[in-house]
């Protein structure tokens, strides 16, 4: 030994081709995609085994990468947590706004025909399933769920109903909706789980629409 210290300094590795590569951050040629597939992982580990089940560094041999490489891109357990949260509610954030638009009387319908599509696709449906059994079973997850939630989408509509007790309103509507994508969608009780989507909104809108704007 020469006592010299390694080329890329110390925590530094030498590859096959001699290039010099530190640990837990992958070169920028690496990079492409790297966050999108621990973030795919993360939302299949906490689908199935719920948040407290989950670790980082089964999120990371999931997605066939080094642990650092997790936290680098995220942080803790939590962060990757709410990272999945909000992919998974960016439909529903996107089409918030279509929902508030135009007459309020039509804002029940609209918010149920939101909701339920986005649990009727299967797309969207895997990671609203990964939130909603982490929720329900842990308290850090919970609190994730309500932040985005109450943040992003509740007070937005609430905002928008210039209605006594808007907050109350808009949460009562929200219950009535998660109540029923828990019972459809995670418990599957039926006759509702097979029930026809068209049936559940004519059904459940006018609940809807009256938590929001009745009296």
């Amino acid at each position: 030994m020469n006592g010299l210290a390694a080329p890329g300094g110390r925590g530094a590795s030498e590859s096959r081709d001699g290039t010099v590569r530190r640990r837990g951050r992958p070169p920028r040629t690496e990079s492409v995609g790297t966050r999108d597939r621990i973030l795919r992982a993360a939302r299949e580990e906490f689908s199935e085994r719920g948040y407290e089940k989950t670790s980082v560094r089964g999120i990371a041999k999931a997605a066939g990468v080094d642990s650092a490489l997790v936290h680098h891109y995220f942080g803790t357990k939590e962060q990757v947590f709410e990272a999945a949260v909000e992919v998974a509610f960016a439909p529903a954030l996107m089409a918030r706004d279509g929902v508030l638009d135009g007459p309020l009387d039509e804002v029940g319908e609209k918010m149920t025909r939101m909701i339920l599509g986005l649990w009727e696709n299967p797309v969207t449906r895997t990671p609203l399933l990964a939130i909603v059994r982490s929720a329900v079973n842990n308290e850090t997850a919970a609190a994730v769920f309500r932040r985005l939630v109450s943040s992003q989408l509740l007070r937005r509509i609430a905002g928008q109903l210039d209605l006594p007790d808007a907050e109350l309103r808009a949460e009562l509507a929200a219950a009535q909706l998660v109540g029923i994508a828990m019972i459809r969608y995670v418990i599957k009780v039926e006759p509702l789980a097979s029930a026809d989507p068209e049936q559940i909104v004519r059904r459940v809108a006018p609940v809807v629409q009256g938590h929001l704007t009745g009296p």
